[in-house]
């Protein structure tokens, strides 16, 4: 199991003041409610309850840090981060965790689990939204990663749609100019879009994912040219067509291979070798500000700052157009409405 050691402040502590000033102040939208021990009277162990259920959670599953810190990323770019991922279809609504962009993620038990050890001790005060940006830092610490502090007051969303997530999820084949506008709009730049494709640093992706990279891709070639031809060919031991069986369906393919259960920069080194998974992270190198901050991160000089890089976009990411003060509700559990 991992201690709190993690935990502790590292070498981040120059950038913690920057980060809870962004907390405040980096999203297009007002957070200025979102604070620091927000909790610190009504469930002021909220952060070590988190923390203690992670622990027990990632250390039986490693596997699961990457699947927790993509909710959270599925979560904010729809609606902002307001966990209206976790709520369930209905019969008159089809919702955002339904949606084909999301038929994948996973971890929602975690997340409920979590959720019932905090009403338990605090009911009816923390939200969804709070729970599930504490989680997604947590994976990373727990996955040796970077810590940083998470401003917390976050208020949960009472829609879901999974129309929604089809239009404003970050797709799998986006280039730089689409990826940069879907970015753009939730106040996130170019350099945030070099950064948080970092995360592909951990978890799995299924073989549809990224079967249409390896068979007729285009008129002109089988499989895409910006793919590392060996790395292709390995793929395609795995991934054997690209019209999907279930068996298909099923096989999973590490982003970072040799490393996916672990927050590095090996990631950057297998795009910078032609070797990443999703037409989105090959895009990195055709675009100059993103190749040239892959090619730094690469060469394995700059961990800190890639650290301190994500920990930052995290931070402004995790306020995207969130619900505060009045606005929304604190869910009894993540995956209905009060």
């Amino acid at each position: 199991m991992a201690t709190n050691k993690p935990f502790a402040v590292n070498k981040l502590l120059p950038v913690v003041a920057l980060l809870l000033l962004l907390a405040a102040c980096s999203s297009p939208v007002v957070v200025a409610q979102l604070v620091a021990g927000y909790y610190s009277k009504t469930c002021p162990d909220v952060e070590e309850i988190v923390r203690d259920e992670m622990e027990k959670i990632i250390s039986a599953a490693p596997s699961l840090a990457g699947p927790l810190l993509r909710l959270h990323f599925h979560d904010c770019f729809v609606r902002g981060c307001d966990a209206s991922v976790l709520l369930n279809s209905t019969e008159g609504n089809l919702a955002e965790r339904d949606a084909k962009p999301n038929k994948s993620l996973r971890g929602f038990g975690s997340v409920e689990r979590v959720k019932a050890r905090l009403e338990a001790a605090c009911p009816g005060t923390v939200s969804c939204a709070d729970v599930l940006t504490l989680m997604a830092r947590d994976a990373v610490v727990l996955a040796k990663g970077p810590f940083w502090p998470v401003a917390l007051g976050r208020r949960d969303g009472r829609a879901s749609s999974a129309t929604e997530a089809a239009d404003h999820l970050p797709p799998a084949y986006g280039d730089v100019p689409l990826l940069t506008r879907i970015f753009s709009s939730k106040g996130l730049g170019v350099k945030d879009l070099a950064v948080l494709s970092g995360a592909h640093t951990l978890g799995t992706a299924h073989c549809p994912s990224y079967a249409d990279r390896l068979y007729n891709f285009s008129s002109a070639y089988d499989s895409d040219p910006s793919l590392d031809t060996a790395y292709a060919d390995r793929l395609r031991s795995r991934c054997k067509s690209v019209h999907h069986d279930d068996k298909d369906k099923a096989i999973l393919s590490e982003m970072d291979p040799g490393s996916y259960k672990t927050f590095d920069t090996s990631y950057y080194r297998h795009v910078a070798k032609r070797r990443g998974l999703f037409q989105s992270d090959a895009a990195l190198l055709a675009d100059a500000t993103t190749r040239e901050y892959v090619h730094r991160i690469a060469t394995g000089k700059f961990d800190d700052v890639f650290f301190n890089d994500f920990a930052e976009s995290m931070t402004k990411m995790a306020n995207v157009d969130v619900l505060t003060g009045a606005e929304g509700e604190i869910r009894k559990k993540c995956y209905i409405v009060n």
